[in-house]
């Protein structure tokens, strides 16, 4: 039996990377999208074309995380489909649909980016938490069921940008969910972790691409390049298949190394 993946924003960017890493590593797939069904079933043909004679299947399911219904829907339709969860991977996110000074940023999209980037995961987790260890006292071995909880946030957790502070905002407090929910969940075997990506080349910054460009040339990475979906989609795979079974609440910063302080 394959271990099953929730990737939640999974049809593109980011959690198109990270779907078709981990069939790759042999998951089964729960692949969620909000509006973009066309993008989502294209991933889907791509992570099935992929898989190169594993057998996988990747279901495709609707939900707006931002949204308490749907988020019960969602787990409800993993547990229907597959019957367990092995990892839930919060990708899901927005950017504001219009960058703002903060001096004239509307509580409309502050609204909006707390709803889909903060109040999703969180509570996201806390339902797919309660499965996981529901499912470890039903009477699986720590050896066998292993879940664990994979948050995307991004350096904008720690970097200001003015421009666009209802996502620093959103970011920042979505970076408390880990250390949440691994103190909570480490009794129950459940190990939670967060990754920060850098400036990754997805359509979501495509709009900025010249300026990060030059930012880049000009050395604003030790590592002098974008990063990619599939930079990401290697260290969610590392962590979905236990490579750091001694650690929990860990912060994995895929920017090229971006969080560095430098002279």
């Amino acid at each position: 039996m394959n271990p099953v993946a929730l990737v939640t924003g999974g049809s593109r960017g980011i959690g198109r990377g990270i779907a078709l890493g981990l069939v790759g590593a042999g998951f089964d797939l729960v692949l969620n999208y909000v509006a973009n069904a066309v993008a989502a079933e294209q991933t889907r043909r791509d992570c099935l074309a992929s898989a190169k004679g594993k057998s996988v299947r990747i279901e495709v399911c609707q939900a707006d995380i931002a949204r308490a219904s749907d988020r019960q829907s969602l787990l409800a339709f993993a547990r229907k489909q597959f019957g367990r969860l092995d990892l839930l991977v919060n990708n899901a996110g927005v950017a504001p649909s219009t960058r703002a000074d903060i001096l004239e940023a509307t509580e409309e999209s502050f609204d909006r980016l707390i709803n889909i980037n903060v109040k999703g995961p969180y509570f996201l987790t806390q339902l797919a938490a309660r499965w996981m260890i529901e499912t470890r006292q039903a009477g699986s071995s720590a050896a066998s069921y292993s879940p664990k909880i994979i948050t995307m946030s991004s350096i904008s957790a720690y970097t200001a940008s003015t421009n666009r502070g209802d996502y620093c905002v959103a970011k920042a407090a979505l970076s408390m969910l880990t250390p949440l929910y691994a103190t909570r969940l480490a009794e129950h075997g459940i190990c939670v972790y967060e990754i920060r990506p850098g400036i990754i080349a997805t359509d979501m910054t495509e709009p900025v691409k010249g300026k990060y460009d030059r930012l880049i040339a000009e050395g604003l990475t030790p590592i002098q390049r974008w990063g990619t979906p599939e930079d990401v989609a290697k260290a969610v795979v590392a962590l979905a298949e236990g490579a750091f079974p001694f650690s929990t609440g860990e912060v994995i910063n895929v920017d090229g190394g971006f969080h560095i302080r430098r002279l």
